[in-house]
């Protein structure tokens, strides 16, 4: 529990850091999407998406992976951040994807994951999650290959939608 408290500190510190030096965009998000750490996992979550410019965005999350265990239905909290890279100069085409790197962490596992995203809004990410110390889910241990597979949906979309 200590290691989730660290990572959550040291994660605020980081993005309350480079907001105070510059003035950033900060969009709202809806994610949905699957997740794979030694199981099937449904996501659903919400993001903020800050960025000055196209080359570098960064997101923050919070999200619930949902699942059977053992045949027992699971909900883990998860935390997430990420950050979107792509410098090619004044080509808008290629600014429709992007090059991603990030953590993610529940109360059970700790995952790095880099991957690609298409505009910011399909996101495919692998990596390799580490069980914090012996939690495991149902009896099973949350630790090994991570694919994470999201579609993350702008708020002011769904607004104009509805209008």
């Amino acid at each position: 529990m200590m290691n989730v408290r660290t990572a959550i500190t040291i994660l605020s510190v980081f993005f309350l850091g480079i907001s105070a030096k510059a003035q950033y965009t900060m969009h709202k998000m809806i994610n949905v999407g699957y997740a794979y750490q030694n199981q099937s996992f449904g996501e659903i979550g919400g993001r903020l998406l800050f960025l000055k410019n196209d080359d570098v965005i960064y997101r923050l999350g919070g999200s619930a992976l949902m699942g059977s265990t053992n045949s027992k239905f699971v909900i883990m909290p998860k935390l997430q951040a990420d950050v979107l890279l792509n410098f090619e100069k004044n080509v808008d085409f290629y600014h429709s994807y992007y090059f991603l790197a990030g953590v993610e962490g529940t109360n059970k596992y700790v995952a790095p994951k880099i991957g690609v995203s298409l505009f910011g809004i399909l996101d495919l990410t692998g990596g390799y999650a580490f069980a914090m110390g012996n939690a495991g889910l149902n009896g099973k241990k949350m630790e090994g290959l991570n694919i994470n597979f999201t579609l993350n949906i702008p708020t002011v979309f769904i607004h104009d939608m509805f209008k």
